[in-house]
């Protein structure tokens, strides 16, 4: 049996230069997250939760310290392995759900492993599957624009989780839902990630979700505030 990945961020700093003027987002954060475990991202608007989460996907680049993946540094990786790292590792889920208009739902949920050269058919019977668990089988072939915003934040989800990544990292995936879907979204994340066992990390400001997760990490003023 492996060992369960790890995700690390050493000495995390992060700013944006405009002009003269250095906006510091991210100072010394250090944080290690483990696959099969459960992480709340807390803090106030503007704190710099949702930067360091893009860090930790390898959407963006720290401006000094580095986030490890299994030892190995996203930092010195080269393209096509930071790729790999994405569409291996890592899910990734926003407030907005970025499907595709053009493609169904299903077609939406299988592209990830079509990407990945997984065959179509194995892709199809998984993503009947995965719709039937968030009771959006029968809308398989609607459209996005054809579906609520919850019923379209799980094909976001489906999507992001279809390659089975080691990390499901949510950038508040609840902010634009009403109480009852957001209730619905969080139940969906809740039993993918013991079903796969996937590391879950929700930057979120809803308090009833960190309720749900292992570990509460709060950040303000690009600090590490509180850690339980």
């Amino acid at each position: 049996m492996r060992e369960p990945s790890k995700l690390i961020a050493k000495n995390i700093h992060k700013r944006f230069i405009e002009g003269t003027y250095v906006h510091n987002v991210l100072t010394d954060i250090s944080y290690s997250f483990t696959e099969g475990k459960s992480y709340a991202v807390t803090g106030s608007s503007g704190s710099g939760k949702s930067t360091f989460l893009h860090l930790l996907a390898g959407l963006d680049e720290p401006s000094a310290g580095s986030i490890f993946y299994n030892e190995k540094n996203l930092k010195i990786m080269y393209n096509y392995e930071r790729e790999r790292f994405r569409m291996d590792s890592i899910g990734l889920v926003f407030q907005f759900h970025y499907l595709i208009n053009e493609l169904s739902a299903l077609e939406n949920v299988i592209l990830p492993g079509l990407i990945k050269g997984r065959p179509r058919e194995e892709c199809l019977d998984e993503a009947y599957e995965f719709l039937k668990q968030v009771h959006l089988y029968e809308k398989r072939d609607y459209l996005p624009y054809q579906l609520s915003g919850g019923q379209q934040q799980r094909i976001a989800i489906l999507r992001a989780l279809f390659n089975k990544p080691q990390f499901l990292i949510a950038d508040e995936p609840t902010g634009s839902l009403d109480a009852e879907n957001a209730q619905q979204i969080i139940e969906i994340f809740m039993h993918f990630h013991k079903t796969y066992n996937m590391g879950l990390i929700i930057c979120t400001h809803d308090q009833k979700v960190s309720s749900f997760m292992h570990e509460h990490i709060r950040i303000e003023n690009g600090q590490i505030i509180q850690e339980k």
